[in-house]
């Protein structure tokens, strides 16, 4: 595996802590960016005391954006972030491509527009061709490339079932621009191994974040360092609550928190972003809707969303941090 002798430094740093993958607010009408949406939402994120904000992700909508439209949200981010006075808080941008060359080209655009680190699914189109180095490979020739430092984003469910192991990420680790990963597998045996491989590693801490909230506390106890989580666009402070309990030892609390998390992420695992979004129009007043062709959900669904997101809510109101 090639590699440069010394890692890209982020312009902020990526740290432990609870990050949320934004979702992308469309116009109702043309399907447009609302820009006024989201800057509202990530402001309110920052608020919230979220670790991080993350662009282009799953929630996002990656796949429905065209390259100018992906830097368009990566720098309305920022800039609401800096007016609120939240420059510090980092952004992590999805720079997800099938090749090589058109990845390492939304990492450069992704630090164009204020991105401080990438977040890289492996290719899957044409896995069946890949050999055993192919995607180690992948991973080291745009780590060297990158602007950026790096975290493999593994997703089976975005890429036709391709699961990364632990012995490929644990050999990507050593590399000095990649500083991490997501695991929305949900595996937290892989997370452990990972953990345990990298925790006596001469780099900065390698950071093993998993893929969704309802396993936060799982993550923590096996080491993790946090949570990329779409739930934090409906409920951030409860988020950022589960995490901030269990560092504070009062492990019994974050447990029993972490039952209504998981109860409200359970929903939208199940409903996706259509779920996620019409949440997020009922309890917040924005949101919008999906481009197509994802159907837009009918109202008695719209209701059964909002009644399975109602306890997590409710807890989500109590919450001042």
């Amino acid at each position: 595996m090639r590699h440069s002798n010394s890692p890209v430094p982020s312009i902020r740093p990526i740290t432990a802590g609870f990050y949320v993958p934004i979702v992308t607010p469309f116009s109702k009408e043309t399907e447009g960016l609302d820009y006024p949406a989201l800057r509202q939402h990530v402001t309110w994120l920052a608020k919230c005391s979220v670790a991080g904000i993350v662009t282009q992700g799953s929630n996002g909508e990656a796949v429905h954006l065209s390259h100018t439209e992906r830097q368009i949200v990566t720098s309305t981010t920022r800039e609401a972030l800096n007016s609120a006075g939240f420059d510090d808080l980092p952004i992590i941008v999805g720079c997800g491509a099938q090749s090589t060359l058109e990845t390492i080209e939304l990492c450069s655009h992704a630090a164009q527009a204020g991105g401080d680190a990438a977040l890289v699914l492996p290719p899957s189109y044409y896995h069946s061709l890949y050999n055993d180095a192919s995607i180690l490979d992948f991973f080291a020739d745009v780590a060297d490339a990158s602007p950026i430092p790096i975290l493999i984003y593994n997703y089976p469910g975005a890429t036709s079932g391709f699961d990364m192991d632990s012995d490929a990420i644990i050999s990507l680790s050593k590399h000095p621009n990649i500083i991490g990963c997501k695991l929305t597998c949900g595996n937290t045996g892989k997370l452990n191994r990972i953990v345990a491989a990298t925790s006596a590693s001469s780099k900065p801490a390698f950071l093993c974040m998993g893929g969704s909230a309802d396993f936060t506390t799982q993550a923590l106890v096996g080491g993790g360092s946090g949570i990329i989580g779409g739930l934090g666009n409906i409920a951030p402070r409860a988020c950022v609550k589960v995490f901030d309990l269990y560092k504070a030892g009062k492990i019994d609390e974050a447990v029993k928190m972490q039952g209504v998390v998981a109860r409200g992420d359970w929903v939208a695992i199940r409903t996706g972003i259509v779920g996620t979004k019409a949440a997020m129009e009922s309890y917040l007043g924005y949101g919008g809707c999906c481009r197509k062709p994802v159907p837009r959900p009918t109202k008695e669904e719209v209701e059964r969303y909002v009644e399975g997101f109602a306890e997590l809510f409710e807890l989500e109101k109590t919450l001042v941090l």
